[in-house]
């Protein structure tokens, strides 16, 4: 086997415990994935989430980069849309230049959240002047390439300060106009294949990607996991999707009929789809993940997973990150 594994946390809040519980967990949990040679751990931004503590991957980077050594720590991702392309620019050159090769910024064009929050977010927005996404990310790229740092800055400020080594630049996205727009400007691709799993889909995105010359592909993917089958099958997780568009609006992910119907309703709109995706999803003991995993690295030429663990509960949360390395030679420190 010739892939890394690298891990996606939200934070959830399990049960009756606070965010302070949740985040510790998100610190026990990279501190343990870097001990079993995980290649990178990220961390997702979600608004308005109750029962998910990672509003500000940035904050929580900086906060796991103090407290590890080697693991690439990275956002999965800044959704970029809602802030100014300078800013996640300078977040990010200052996060790099504090942990040298260690920062990965991973960009993603969904809300991370319900149009209440997306508000909340944009309200200081001229909707007039609000930049496509596509000019915002080149806007981004520009900004974290810096040019001549000597060059006047009367025209176009730099993004200060310009670490030894830059970011990690990921784009994230389930279809081929992502996976197209990564290419251009040289960034690697994440197919979001844990969201929006149709075989189909993911060919054409990579295939996209690949031919637009992109050239570092890489596959999120769910996992449960467990010491057998049963055990696996019995531990649940909320492992379905939803995509919902409504008139004049951008198309979003959300994991139940619930959201997406609650997305509707803070939206305002009468006229709206609502599509069931299903994600791709494996499910049981190490050696079935490792066998699928081996399959997907065949069959999409993607030498990296991102696992994403549908569980709130923290024990088992860890329990993945375990059980995944006892298949040493997968992981590609």
């Amino acid at each position: 086997m010739s892939y890394a594994l690298s891990f996606l946390d939200k934070s959830p809040i399990h049960g009756p415990e606070g965010a302070t519980a949740a985040l510790q967990r998100s610190l026990n949990l990279v501190k343990r994935a870097e001990d079993l040679g995980y290649r990178r751990f990220w961390v997702a931004e979600h608004h308005n989430s109750p029962n998910l503590a990672s509003s500000s991957p940035e904050v929580l980077i900086a906060f796991l980069l103090a407290r590890t050594s080697r693991i690439h720590i990275g956002s999965g991702g800044v959704m970029l849309q809602h802030y100014s392309a300078y800013k996640v620019a300078e977040n990010f050159n200052l996060l790099s230049a504090l942990a040298p090769g260690r920062v990965d910024l991973g960009v993603g064009k969904a809300p991370g959240g319900l149009p209440l929050s997306t508000r909340a977010l944009q309200q200081a927005y001229d909707p007039e002047r609000k930049p496509s996404f596509a000019a915002q990310l080149a806007e981004l790229d520009g900004f974290l390439s810096h040019g001549d740092v000597g060059q006047s800055q009367t025209e176009s400020p730099l993004a200060f300060p310009v670490p030894d080594q830059p970011p990690g630049r990921f784009l994230l996205g389930a279809s081929a106009q992502s996976a197209t727009l990564a290419a251009s400007l040289g960034w690697s691709f994440v197919y979001a294949a844990h969201i929006h799993g149709d075989a189909t889909a993911i060919t054409e995105a990579l295939s996209a990607y690949r031919t637009a010359g992109g050239t570092s592909a890489l596959l999120a993917v769910s996992v449960i996991t467990a010491e057998t089958n049963a055990r696996a099958a019995s531990l649940g997780g909320e492992t379905r999707r939803f995509r919902v568009e409504v008139e004049g609006g951008q198309a979003v992910n959300v994991g139940s009929e619930e959201q997406a119907l609650e997305y509707v309703r803070q939206s305002g709109k009468t006229q709206y789809q609502i599509e069931e995706r299903s994600p791709r999803l494996i499910r049981g003991t190490p050696s079935k993940v490792h066998v699928e995993l081996q399959q997907l690295h065949e069959t999409y030429g993607v030498d990296e997973f991102i696992i994403d663990c549908p569980l709130s509960d923290g024990a088992q949360r860890l329990k993945t990150i375990e059980l995944l390395a006892d298949g040493r030679t997968a992981i590609a420190a």
